[in-house]
């Protein structure tokens, strides 16, 4: 949550500051900040968006300067106010003008609260990070690079800073436990953030901080070492991001753009993977526990939100093709529950950014506990694939709508051939593997096909975006499917939405609907087809408007529902890469018409860095 961006170098920062918060924006925009070294410490902190922010510095000499820090905020220690807004300065009782910007939480913030007020201090937010910046003011004997590694000793939670000083002009000090952050090494000079974005544009060589590594970065030079202050070697690697992913094109929204490029997202994804002719699946990151993973007993999804409902497709395509036990789990209570985890047990996580709080603290339970723990991630060198050391990339592109979209996709496309990688070394045939390493090519294709429907979604959006309570029903497959799709909807449109498998409607809440309450139900041809259309008979004698998602051709279920999108055909186990679109889009409508901004949705950000 929430966005670092800070430089130091030749040139102005101000400009490379905004522009960065504005690619960060999507990480939290409750209120933004920044703070300049020019002639002394000057500060300017907004509530609402960066465009306030930048008005407000905008022809303001005192943010002309070459190095600056800069903030966009999601709120977690206290609320929506300019005082709780980074970047945090020290007090006067300090006062050598120590100014920081941060994310994550620290967790023992009420104690060193308590300790500073009893040497002094004076607070004026309500925040943790306020609590770091007079701690370190507390320890500054000339050396804020000291003085930041002394504090962070004392710091219990997770943080990401990005930390100068008045008195030091020349220096720039960043470090990181548990929250991403990167450095840019560019021509001119450095750039802290906390997401690649920020640095896009303006060098394509990052270093990523290592956990509780420390960077001191002046005008020339760059050197990185541990809390002990032991020297750590920054490893430089080349993003993989580029600038024209991340621009908004022709597209009216980033949540539209990322719909409407799935289809080369997931040709992207499964390019140099899948070998339908051979009936192979390479997947390179997996090669050297190739033994282990075949072998295993039982294999847990981890992970929270959408990724959470990927992973459960994950579970019901192992268990499916690979014919190995497999769950899916929130990692939020795998961690906390005591969770067994026996010879042959392999984790596996599942997130966009690979930053996500949760289940980082998930997996490093599962591999303390003896668990081969994987990755499934979209974010190249974000802390996941660092903390397994093994799994799988989505490469879909950078997703910056805050609802995801392509990830999913991604996600599940991942899970599918994951899958068939085990179910080939296990027990699927060479026909069978083959048959549906075809139908996975073709799935690209078929998406296209399904996109075409979007002026239809949008006029059922028109019918039913009124409504403020939905169901979503599915079995089988198609059940993830529904809860992901009144994910959607809540997350966009604020609307109550509860997905559910079709067959527990009728077990208690079939008790709310009433005449008109929209119900959308995944209606697929499958194993399950009869029983799903009992259901919509079940929703339709009590007055529910039913929206069917259905396979291309079915004439007789047109007849049994208000509204219906169709999709190709495909096999039941691929059917979830093309029923989520049409709620994609049925929710992006839903928003737009209630006259939400579907890219940052109230109180949401796109990478939850914090427990």
């Amino acid at each position: 949550m929430c966005g670092i961006v800070a430089y130091i170098g030749s040139e102005q920062a101000r400009p490379v500051l905004l522009e960065g918060l504005k690619r960060l924006e999507y990480r939290g925009y409750d209120s933004a900040g920044m703070a300049m070294l020019n002639d002394g410490l000057h500060v300017a902190r907004t509530v609402g968006r960066v465009r306030v922010l930048e008005q407000k510095v905008d022809g303001d000499d005192h943010f002309n300067g070459t190095l600056g820090i800069a903030h966009t905020r999601w709120a977690t220690h206290g609320g929506v106010t300019e005082a709780n807004a980074h970047p945090h300065r020290d007090d006067a009782t300090s006062g050598h003008g120590i100014v920081l910007v941060h994310n994550g939480i620290i967790e023992n913030y009420s104690a060193l609260r308590t300790f500073l007020l009893n040497k002094g201090h004076v607070f004026e937010s309500e925040t943790d990070t306020e609590v770091l910046t007079h701690l370190i003011g507390e320890l500054y004997e000339g050396d804020l690079n000291a003085a930041v590694r002394s504090a962070l000793h004392e710091v219990d939670g997770a943080y990401a800073i990005a930390v100068m000083c008045e008195k030091e002009p020349g220096v720039l000090i960043a470090a990181r436990r548990g929250s991403p952050l990167l450095v840019g090494v560019g021509e001119h000079g450095y750039i802290v953030a906390s997401d690649a974005q920020a640095i896009v544009g303006h060098t394509s060589r990052v270093a990523d901080l290592d956990e509780e590594v420390v960077a001191r970065i002046t005008h020339d030079s760059f050197h990185t070492a541990d809390l002990d202050n032991v020297e750590v070697t920054p490893q430089l690697r080349e993003l993989e991001v580029t600038l024209d992913e991340i621009e908004l094109g022709d597209h009216e929204h980033y949540m539209l753009k990322e719909i409407y490029e799935q289809p080369q997202s997931i040709r992207r994804c499964l390019r140099g993977r899948v070998n339908a002719r051979d009936g192979e699946i390479v997947l390179g990151g997996l090669a050297d526990h190739a033994r282990e993973l075949v072998r295993s007993r039982r294999i847990v999804f981890l992970g929270q939100g959408t990724a959470l409902y990927a992973g459960m497709l994950g579970e019901y395509l192992v268990e499916d093709l690979a014919q190995i036990p497999a769950e899916a789990d929130f990692a939020s209570e795998f961690r906390y529950r005591n969770p067994i985890i026996e010879d042959g047990t392999v984790v596996v996580a599942v997130s966009q950014s690979g930053e996500t709080a949760d289940t980082l603290a998930g997996i490093r339970e599962a591999s303390d506990r003896g668990a081969l723990t994987l990755g499934m991630v979209n974010v190249v060198g974000s802390s996941i694939p660092r903390m397994t050391g093994a799994g799988v990339y989505l490469r879909v592109g950078p997703e910056v709508g805050v609802a995801s979209t392509k990830a999913f996709l991604g996600q599940v496309t991942v899970a599918t051939m994951f899958a068939l990688y085990l179910g080939r070394r296990r027990h699927l045939s060479d026909t069978q593997t083959t048959d549906l390493l075809r139908e996975l090519e073709a799935i690209p294709d078929k998406l296209d096909q399904v996109l075409t429907q979007d002026s239809n979604i949008r006029e059922v959006a028109k019918r039913c975006g009124h409504r403020d309570n939905w169901l979503f029903l599915g079995r089988g497959y198609n059940y993830p499917v529904a809860l992901e799709g009144a994910l959607k909807l809540k997350e966009l449109s604020y609307i109550h939405a509860e997905g559910m498998p079709a067959a527990e409607m009728k077990h208690g809440p079939i008790a709310l609907i009433d005449e008109g309450m929209p119900v959308v139900v995944i209606a697929t041809r499958n194993s399950q087809y009869r029983k799903v259309l009992s259901n919509i008979e079940e929703v339709r004698s009590r007055g529910g408007y039913v929206i069917a998602v259905a396979t291309e051709g079915d004439d007789e279920i047109v007849n049994l529902v208000d509204d219906v999108f169709f999709v190709p055909d495909a096999p039941e186990p691929l059917q979830p890469l093309l029923t989520i679109v049409p709620l994609q889009l049925l929710a992006y409508h839903a928003a737009l018409l209630r006259g939400h901004d579907v890219d940052k949705p109230r109180n949401l950000a796109k990478s939850v860095t914090v427990e």
